[in-house]
């Protein structure tokens, strides 16, 4: 029957072996030297690390990523190690637990009827887009789908300008106007949501083609990514952007965030290839473990170096998991049991990765870890607080602000004298 739920295996779920074991921590001058001869060896097969930072001090530990990559036409690989301090992975823990909790946030306010409309959740991914933001540079160009509130929060946005936006707010990242699906930031190289599936893709091509022709001769280009979903892979529009970026030579990543469905439907229903990091042919691909930061992190940078140094566009596919169903519409529980979700939530919650992964590299303990999750809880309602503070947008001016503009793309706030207001008088509907 159609309403069983398609059984995932952990194989088609996941990397083959993934795994985030600590080796070491640096403690002293010889120690270090000592790890980073080990660490020299045992990435003999790998891609060659430039630059080891094995650093002389107590707040600086190397982790073990071997089974988290897969390559497709490639004759380098990411490094089966990562090394992370303190401070880094203190702030991907925060990042990630405030990405969660302005989830939740939303998924309570959407019952509560405070946000209408379009909601895609995306807890569960939290390390996706926290691992693709660590290894990126603020220059380089992101656009994802409609499933977009984390992305937003990870390049420049705050928890207030999301909720306010949410909330139809002019005080939300696009002051009210975009709502859930389009939030933008032009400032941090943020080109926003898309509400048509795969859409994103094209325009993040753009972004390539702009990057390319911009780049200093003899120096890495900025890269481009487009964040789509396995639903979306199979589309016409993809395949020539994929031709595109081949044929020119562009910093194009093309990112499949696989969550292993297509709204309510399995990947192994939707689509005859499942291996997603291979599609495009004779371009390159990397599959990544996409629960597990440390490892997108360094998947991430891999790949924007191998972009950015004019080796052409990369496939990546992200082994991701959504909680949530598709939208708020969802229940997510009629195309798979509770017991799946219960599953990737005990055995791979991204988060709960982290906080192991702090408390065995001895940066922190539980304790310390539950009073960062108690501020962090308390500044996201104060900022839901503010958010919903901030007042509707009105008629005049805002209706018609940048949307007609005649000086090359500055701001445009004139009435053009082809739109006109509606006459309230004679509209039977007003």
């Amino acid at each position: 029957p159609h309403n069983i739920p398609h059984p995932i295996t952990l194989k088609t779920m996941f990397a083959t072996k993934a795994a985030s074991l600590l080796l070491r921590r640096s403690a002293t001058a010889a120690s270090s030297r000592a790890a980073a001869a080990v660490t020299s060896r045992a990435l003999g097969n790998g891609i060659a690390n430039s630059n080891p930072r094995f650093m002389s001090s107590s707040d600086v530990a190397t982790f073990d990523l071997t089974g988290s990559f897969e390559t497709h036409n490639l004759e380098t690989a990411p490094n089966n190690t990562i090394d992370m301090t303190k401070d880094e992975l203190l702030s991907h823990f925060e990042l990630m637990y405030t990405m969660r909790r302005m989830e939740i946030t939303c998924d309570n306010e959407y019952k509560a009827r405070a946000i209408r409309g379009f909601c895609h959740l995306y807890d569960g991914q939290e390390a996706v887009a926290t691992g693709i933001n660590a290894a990126f540079d603020p220059e380089d160009s992101w656009i994802t789908s409609y499933r977009c509130h984390c992305v937003s929060l990870a390049r420049g946005g705050t928890v207030a300008s999301i909720l306010g936006e949410l909330f139809g707010n002019i005080g939300g990242q696009t002051q009210g106007k975009g709502g859930s699906m389009h939030f933008y930031n032009k400032a941090h190289n943020f080109f926003g949501g898309q509400g048509i599936v795969g859409a994103q893709v094209p325009v993040g091509l753009g972004l390539a083609f702009a990057n390319h022709y911009n780049a200093t001769p003899g120096k890495p280009m900025q890269v481009a990514i487009g964040c789509y979903g396995d639903g979306a892979a199979n589309q016409g529009q993809i395949w020539e952007s994929a031709n595109m970026a081949s044929l020119w030579n562009l910093p194009m990543i093309f990112c499949i965030e696989n969550n292993h469905y297509g709204m309510g439907t399995s990947m192994e229903r939707h689509s005859s290839h499942s291996d997603y990091y291979k599609m495009g042919n004779h371009i390159p691909g990397v599959r990544i473990d996409g629960m597990n930061v440390l490892a997108v992190k360094e998947g991430m940078r891999f790949v924007k170096e191998y972009v950015g140094e004019g080796n052409g566009p990369m496939y990546v596919e992200m082994m991701t998991y959504r909680y949530h169903g598709h939208s708020m519409s969802d229940p997510g529980t009629t195309y798979r049991n509770r017991e799946e979700i219960a599953m990737t939530r005990s055995t791979r919650d991204p988060l709960e990765f982290v906080k192991r992964t702090l408390i065995d590299a001895g940066f922190a303990d539980a304790e310390q870890l539950k009073e960062t999750e108690k501020r962090i809880r308390k500044d996201v309602a104060a900022q839901v607080k503010l958010a919903k503070a901030s007042p509707k947008p009105t008629v005049e001016p805002h209706l018609f602000e940048y949307v007609y503009s005649t000086d090359g793309g500055k701001e445009q706030n004139e009435f053009p004298p082809h739109i006109r207001m509606p006459d309230f008088a004679k509209s039977k509907n007003y």
